[in-house]
């Protein structure tokens, strides 16, 4: 396995992709066999491409989840023409028409040590800046002997688990505000954000996929046009919360967003092009292997604003630390629903309604 790029240079034309082919006939690169790297490729889907020097090219995997995080679990890896060992470096944009079409970055990169390589399974250790641990690439058995030899799977290596990791939890039931007529005090103590009304939703993000959950509902297919914060959060393992809204003119328009309610499959696709909603996210309960729910709110949402969650249709509404009278003139200047005052010493309480959120109606 490995040291061929026929198939590679078959699959590109020079002049037309700004990836590196080495011309036929030019003698392989030789390296140490030690070098690894990942590429996030925003191809026609979101996927990262496993690479491993070996016998003077790239042995490749495309991983569409990314490698696995937690010790024991199993993802898929296709097998992928071997690569000229200049790739390593290669970031750039494939155009469209072209093999592989799509934004190409490097993830992560460094040395592994390989413990077993063989036809069938090929067995390191990845030493890099994202990623440390031991990782096992086995092909997969083919019903009736048939198969092509490019479907393998990836599993994490037990002894892999880092220190203090919590996996992330399938859902969370959101924390909940009590209602109050006035603002609490002292406001030093508060931040404060416009109340938006709408659904409220966790959004679950792993490998590049989003499912989000409202009332205890799976309503990813609802809401078809939210599949894109996925890859936009691309490895990133994240739990969510936040409400999904139907905005017109800036304010939320309850009578569409009840149009888009239980809707799925193509109609559900119909109505996402012409009345889109927005998800608003305002707290941040899991991330990267931590669990956030006793963190304070002050430093969640210091993570949050970290994520980068802005996007066509996801957004993450701004806090206002001690503006509570403000931040209520302007709801009802604005025509919304109100304010939601968070302590910023508060943790995440899952499922509890809680005096530490406090939501006044802009009445």
């Amino acid at each position: 396995m490995g040291g061929d790029l026929s198939e590679y240079r078959r699959r590109r034309v020079v002049g037309r992709t700004p990836e590196p082919v080495p011309p036929a006939g030019a003698p392989l690169r030789r390296g140490g066999d030690d070098t690894f790297v990942i590429q996030e490729h925003h191809a026609s889907r979101l996927h990262w491409d496993v690479r491993l020097e070996r016998g003077g090219v790239l042995v490749s995997w495309a991983v569409p989840k990314g490698l696995p995080v937690e010790p024991g679990t199993v993802r898929l890896a296709v097998r992928t023409e071997d690569h000229p060992l200049e790739y390593a470096s290669f970031e750039g944009v494939i155009p469209a028409g072209e093999y592989g079409a799509g934004r190409m970055s490097i993830w992560d990169r460094g040395r592994y040590e390989t413990v077993a390589w063989g036809e069938r399974e090929v067995e390191v250790v990845l030493h890099g800046s994202r990623v440390e641990g031991g990782f096992v690439f086995f092909r997969r058995a083919a019903s009736g002997g048939g198969g092509d030899g490019r479907d393998w799977m990836v599993r994490r290596r037990h002894d892999a688990a880092r220190p203090g990791w919590v996996p992330l939890p399938v859902s969370v039931e959101p924390m909940v505000a009590t209602v109050s007529a006035v603002l609490p005090e002292p406001a030093a103590e508060f931040a404060f954000e416009f109340r938006w009304g709408g659904v409220r939703a966790v959004a679950r993000v792993e490998g590049g996929r989003v499912r989000l959950v409202a009332s205890g509902a799976d309503v990813t297919g609802v809401y078809p046009e939210l599949r894109g914060l996925g890859a936009a959060l691309g490895s990133t393992q994240v739990l969510l919360d936040g409400v999904v809204v139907a905005l017109a003119g800036g304010r939320p328009d309850a009578g569409v967003l009840r149009r888009r309610s239980g809707v799925g499959g193509a109609r559900a696709r119909r109505l996402a092009a012409v009345f889109p909603v927005t998800y608003l996210v305002f707290d941040v309960v899991h991330v990267d292997g931590e669990s956030l729910v006793g963190v304070p709110y002050a430093r969640r949402r210091e993570v949050l604003e970290g994520l980068g969650v802005a996007g066509p249709c996801w957004a993450t509404p701004r806090a206002y630390p001690g503006a509570g009278a403000a931040v209520l003139a302007a709801s009802r200047e604005q025509g919304l629903a109100g304010v939601v005052a968070k302590r910023l010493d508060s943790p995440y309480r899952p499922g509890v309604r809680s005096s530490e959120w406090v939501e006044v109606v802009a009445g």
